[in-house]
């Protein structure tokens, strides 16, 4: 038995500050787990009242005859902490505490909310909140509604998270407009005890749920994280996993020295974690419920060709332009379902995809359409378009419709569009499970994302690459470049940290005056790459502080005196070091990696086409370390431009495979090393397949972490 079965399935609930007033929450908790149709037993228990709604009240938790499983606390912190122990004494299983003044206004409610979890942890009890809407279980032989919601859901498939109560009350009346039903929803708050991992350990148990929602502000990220949950979402019992994130902005990323820093910000660590353990991201509460509508069905298309059946042109060119917007394709059918479409069609309807079958349409024409592009092995989906004509049966059409549906495999997404009189069709539909949307658009996007996830149970997985990395000589370099006080390397002192770890560095030296930079250009051999050496000035190319293909003696010299004019022109006080002279990389595709390290999080890597547009076209990529192969790979194929790197029109096709066990590298390196604050190589040149990858750039910070 889970221990969260005493807060989601309770035989008794304690009401601790339950009030005989209305309007008071205490009141209005105990009324609607009262008129919720509770299966239990409830008891409220309020020192000043002798009951409340004619149920006789108790002055203690300890006072109730009979165990308690659940205790619902409205009480300010200090009478809540005293609580507590009461039901620490009493036994009860499960808490959940309504009322706010704790961590969310810090002080006296922090520590008090810590003293709480802690005695909760102790004894064993389940804590959920503070500061929460509280649970609502609408299974019938359950049937609780321990929330100040007046609104007790339709019982559904679908399980709810929400950090913000607020949130919740206006979701469960969205939900009731639409006709959406929840399995269990839960108003977590500041998350003492109870957090997102929690409870998605427990849903995905639940046999009653099989689509999790969840409206987050800030995600409690543990160790282990990404791998528990993509155990949930792609494991033996796949369970889908929607989240709308608040505060999706680029104005909380903080400032950095790094092109990774700047373009980060900690949304890209969010929607790293969600690509990584295949949660799903959406915008908008609207969409949360679509695609929630959608997966609750448990219908996933084996591929994303999909055949398209309107009784009306335009709706269905919508559906067109949005199923391709989606990531699907309209599917091409078989002679045999072109020959069959010919038999009970009309000579004026489309029988290519998208499927027309005119106004007119009756029952018995739409049933046709679909039992015939149904059983066709190139079409994975159907998306049913119906607009009300004057001699449309919706009702009839719908009925047909869910036939089909029980006893196919293959997912049906209806949009019937209107609302008075295609209404009695909706409410069939919605009632059979089908998925149906008021418009086209809605219904293919919500397709889309079904193949989006079709597309993650079905993801490759490689077997690891065997990487050995000199760690010992690596962990050297770090202490001593923490021990001399410096907190930045470039290529000249970073490069022998990054050889640790399987990267290539092309020869180099720092001159100091023209003479001597030709010199070594002719040791190292031309031609060469000069690059300014200055702690202040790591954007180089910004202060004029490259010049590449160098060829000859007298092109360096010249080279190194317009570099330092240039470069004290734009930094005056910079301390300039030298010029470093590198050997000219052979030619590749310029990509970027980096790593910027976030405190709770640990290190967000990234990837992307490399070069001085990086920021311009912001074309990168982000994974939360540690990563493998597998991460590596999808990383590199998920930018936009990959075909560059796969031998675009002829072009020789870039080492991939080396780029993915440097990305690999790097991950174990900053793991390794968690004193890297921030890290940009960039570019890195990727050669011809065989012929490797050589680091062209490097900035690589450090900052010593709390032991």
């Amino acid at each position: 038995m889970d221990r969260l079965d005493a807060i989601f399935s309770p035989e008794s609930v304690a009401v601790v500050g339950a009030s005989s007033t209305p309007g008071k929450v205490g009141h209005d908790i105990f009324e609607n787990i009262l008129k919720g149709g509770f299966q239990g037993t409830l008891y409220p228990v309020n020192p000043k009242a002798r009951s409340v709604l004619s149920v006789r009240c108790y002055k203690s938790i300890t006072d109730i005859p009979d165990p308690v499983d659940l205790a619902m606390i409205i009480l300010p912190p200090r009478i809540a902490l005293k609580t507590v122990d009461d039901c620490i004494e009493k036994g009860v299983k499960g808490i959940v505490i309504v009322s706010a003044g704790f961590k969310e206004v810090g002080g006296d409610g922090a520590i008090v909310e810590d003293e709480i979890a802690a005695k909760c942890r102790e004894a064993g009890i389940r804590l959920i909140g503070p500061n929460c809407l509280g649970v609502i279980n609408p299974s019938d032989s359950v049937r609780l509604n321990a929330s100040f919601s007046a609104r007790m859901p339709n019982k559904g498939n679908i399980s709810f998270i929400s950090q913000s109560g607020a949130l919740c009350t206006a979701v469960l009346d969205f939900a009731a407009d639409r006709g959406f039903g929840f399995s269990k929803f839960v108003s977590i708050g500041n998350k003492a005890d109870v957090d997102e991992l929690d409870l998605l350990r427990y849903y995905h148990k639940d046999p009653e749920t099989n689509v999790i929602m969840i409206y987050m502000e800030q995600l409690r990220f543990r160790p282990g994280f990404i791998e528990e949950v993509k155990e949930i979402t792609s494991g033996e019992r796949p369970t889908p996993i929607l989240v709308i994130k608040s505060g999706k902005t680029a104005a909380g990323a903080a400032a950095a020295a790094s092109h990774t820093g700047s373009l980060a910000g900690t949304d890209a660590v969010y929607d790293a974690i969600f690509d990584q353990a295949g949660i799903i991201r959406v915008d908008t509460v609207d969409d949360l419920f679509d695609f929630a509508v959608a997966f609750s069905a448990q219908k996933i298309p084996a591929d994303n060709r999909v055949a398209i059946i309107t009784n009306a042109g335009g709706p269905g060119i919508i559906a067109t332009d949005m199923t391709e917007i989606s990531g699907l394709r309209l599917a091409k059918f078989s002679s045999d379902t072109d020959w069959n479409l010919h038999q009970f069609l009309p000579p004026t309807a489309n029988f290519n995809n998208p499927i027309d079958v005119i106004g007119d349409a009756t029952r018995d024409r739409y049933e046709k359409a679909l039992e015939t592009v149904i059983e066709d092995d190139n079409v994975d989906c159907v998306l049913m378009i119906l607009t009300p004509q004057s001699m449309t049966d919706a009702i009839g059409t719908a009925q047909a419709i869910v036939n089909i549906y029980r006893t196919s495999t293959k997912p049906i997404i209806c949009s019937f569009m209107g609302v008075v009189d295609v209404s009695a069709g909706v409410k069939h539909l919605q009632e059979n499970q089908v998925p149906v949307y008021r418009f086209p658009e809605d219904a293919a996007r919500a397709m889309g994302k079904l193949y989006s996830a079709a597309r993650w149970l079905k993801r490759q997985i490689l077997p690891e690459y065997e990487l050995t990395f000199n760690e010992p000589r690596a962990r050297e370099i770090v202490d001593e470049t923490l021990a001399a006080g410096k907190t930045v390397l470039g290529e000249e002192d970073g490069q022998e940290l990054l050889s640790c770890y399987g990267f290539d560095i092309p020869a180099m030296k720092i001159a100091r005056n023209p003479a001597e930079a030709a010199d070594f250009a002719e040791e190292i051999g031309l031609p060469v790459v000069m690059k300014i050496v200055s702690p202040q000035i790591l954007h180089k190319s910004d202060a004029g502080g490259v010049k590449v293909d160098l060829k000859t003696r007298e092109a360096v010299e010249k080279a190194y005196t317009e570099i330092m004019e240039s470069c004290r022109e734009y930094s005056p006080d910079a301390d300039i070091k030298g010029i470093l002279v590198q050997k000219m990389v052979p030619p590749g595709q310029e990509v970027i990696l980096g790593v910027t390290r976030y405190p709770g999080f640990g290190h967000l890597l990234m990837f992307g086409l490399g070069g001085i547009y990086v920021e311009l076209f912001k074309n990168v990529t982000f994974r939360l370390a540690p990563i493998g192969r597998n991460n590596a790979r999808r990383m590199i194929r998920s930018i936009k431009g990959y075909e560059i790197l796969d031998g675009f029109r002829g072009k020789p096709k870039a080492d991939v495979e080396k780029l993915e066990k440097l990305l690999v590298g790097l991950s174990a390196m900053v793991t390794n090393h968690p004193e890297i604050k921030e890290m940009d190589i960039n570019p890195l040149f990727v050669h011809e397949q065989g012929k490797g990858a050589t680091v062209a750039d490097i900035i690589i910070t450090f900052e010593k972490t709390e032991t």
